[in-house]
């Protein structure tokens, strides 16, 4: 194995342990994200709210966009990832509410 080639291998295996550590931070994130999302759910369900919040969803999207920017990520990208959380804990919601009126 050349030099170059070596430096390289030691290059990708640095840059692989990096990103197998920040998946695990992404991971983890989420679920303490989703921890409180569920706490907002049954709140929301025991006290007859909307398990939608509009007005919220949008400032939160223009929020992680303008924070996409800044860290050099795509803004639509950013969009689209926040959407389908928004998406995902809308459905939780939905589930609290179910589960009261049972």
């Amino acid at each position: 194995m050349t030099d170059s080639i070596a430096r390289a291998a030691a290059l990708l295996k640095d840059h692989r342990a990096s990103i197998d550590r920040l998946d695990a931070i992404l991971v983890y994130t989420l679920g303490e994200r989703f921890r409180h999302t569920q706490a907002v759910g049954k709140l929301k369900a025991e006290h007859d709210l909307p398990p939608s919040d509009p007005t919220r969803e949008a400032a939160q999207i223009a929020r992680l966009e303008a924070l996409a920017k800044e860290a050099d990520l795509d803004p639509e990208f950013a969009k689209k990832f926040l959407k389908f959380i928004i998406q995902e804990v809308i459905q939780h919601h939905e589930k609290h509410a179910e589960n009261l009126g049972d």
